[in-house]
């Protein structure tokens, strides 16, 4: 670590040639800069560089190297785990790095590396064009994608790595590399679910699909319904084309117009089908669903990047995830699904939600570091709650949802539904074999393994 007087001098250094704002402990608009997304996380970086282009996250990644600091890097801040932020380290911070550049022409869309799926998605939708994204619009698009990237539309155009063009990076010793399919390609293959491990992300190129039309079907039932639902629910996807997808999802009743009022704050079993095309098409698919009895309804074509916005969760609520993606569905574990979500505690923004895989997802390539592909569907236990005092009870109940689903389980996992659940879960997160490649990919790109605040690989 360096002297004290080296380290002021260079912090006075950063300030004066960082383009964007930098804060250290004390500063006016420092603890307004740590928070992140899950109020669980409490960290004080020495030193946070809100930078503005490529050649700030330069500047500031040689400031962090000069002193020997950690660094984590800081895209949407929606990591459960926090890995955004960092003790006594410096934050690379890109919030500030928005830009979203359509290219209609080439169905493609070059993201700066502090967008987030809002920002994506609303630049998409006046030409008709999206690409797979989130489940929420406040997630950042760098850690999503390069975390591999499920959403509301996988089944139909793939995982978001699946749609990766071109990454440009900025590297462990600051400099700024392209990966693509012809240019770093061992690199560009690593970042396909490999994360942040391998340097920072200043702008990512995806593919765009053509999107004119998007309808959603979303009913709410009691809950002693939901093993029928569930069942229904799988069995209409089983028939249903790939630009069906969507979601079993247990919930609070929330305060909203379209739930019954004295259901507002009870246990409720909602089912979400998403379609990528006609309203028309959608309700034919949706009948078995409208034909159980429900509480409550909403039903047609809706603007795709506004769907992303219906299960925003909101900041500033204790959050604690995971997730096992399972071999299929049968009724057996249906049950037990749903038996579950008597436990989930309520009243709370914790969802307990089951969606299916399969489609373009199963049908991708083979070759990238996502072994979670082949699966069928996927169990997602979101616990999000107020109050300390309920810590230990939420968290149990997201591991009794993982430990329910081992018999279904295929042992992968998608990185970017988890925290920090130890080395062996980044391993079934990438695959053994991709884990070893992956290694060597970091001892070249990062071999002093500098950016570690991620689901981590150690350089070989």
């Amino acid at each position: 670590m360096a002297s004290p007087s080296k380290a002021g001098a260079a912090l006075a250094a950063l300030r004066e040639d960082l383009v964007g704002d930098v804060f250290a402990p004390g500063d006016p608009g420092y603890d307004e800069a740590r928070v992140v997304f899950n109020a669980m996380i409490d960290r004080r970086p020495a030193v946070i560089a809100q930078c503005v282009d490529e050649s700030d996250v330069v500047r500031a990644v040689r400031f962090g190297r000069d002193l020997d600091l950690p660094i984590a890097v800081r895209g949407g801040g929606h990591s459960v785990a926090g890995m955004s932020l960092n003790d006594g380290g410096l934050v690379v911070d890109l919030r500030h790095m928005r830009a979203v550049t359509v290219h209609p022409g080439a169905e493609a869309v070059r993201v700066a590396g502090g967008a987030t799926m809002s920002d994506l998605d609303r630049a998409c939708e006046p030409y008709g064009l999206a690409t797979t994204g989130g489940r929420a619009s406040t997630t950042g698009v760098g850690g999503f994608v390069l975390g591999g990237g499920s959403g509301w539309l996988d089944r139909w155009c793939g995982l978001a790595v699946d749609n990766l063009l071109g990454v440009e990076l900025v590297t462990a010793d600051g400099s700024q590399v392209h990966a693509s399919p012809d240019e770093n390609p061992e690199l560009f293959w690593a970042l396909h679910g490999g994360g942040g491990n391998f340097g920072i992300a200043t702008a990512l190129t995806l593919k765009l699909h053509e999107l004119p039309e998007f309808a959603i079907a979303l009913l709410l039932y009691l809950p002693e319904y939901g093993p029928e639902v569930a069942r229904t629910y799988r069995d209409l996807i089983a028939v249903g084309p790939d630009e069906a997808s969507g979601g079993v999802i247990y919930l609070t009743g929330p305060p909203e117009e379209f739930c019954p009022p004295h259901l507002q704050g009870t246990l409720l079993c909602g089912a979400l089908l998403t379609y990528a095309g006609s309203e028309e098409d959608m309700r034919k698919l949706a009948e078995p669903l409208l034909a159980l009895p429900h509480e409550s309804e909403i039903i047609g074509a809706m603007p795709y990047a506004d769907v992303q916005c219906m299960l925003d969760d909101p900041p500033g609520m204790r959050n604690y995830w995971s997730a096992e993606y399972l071999t299929g569905a049968p009724d057996d574990f249906l049950d037990v699904f749903c038996a579950r979500a008597q436990s989930m505690p309520v009243p709370t923004g914790s969802i307990h939600v089951l969606f299916p895989l399969g489609g373009a997802i199963s049908a991708g390539p083979h070759e990238y570091p996502v072994p979670y592909r082949d699966a069928r569907w996927a169990v997602h236990p979101f616990a999000m709650w107020e109050d300390p005092a309920d810590d230990d009870r939420v968290v149990q109940w997201v591991r009794d949802v993982r430990t329910d689903s081992q018999p279904w389980s295929t042992g992968a996992v998608y990185l970017n539904f988890i925290g920090d659940e130890g080395t062996d879960r980044v391993t079934a997160g990438l695959g053994p074999e991709n884990t070893r490649r992956l290694a060597e990919v970091k001892r070249e790109f990062d071999p002093d393994n500098v950016f570690r605040f991620n689901h981590n690989i150690r350089p070989a």
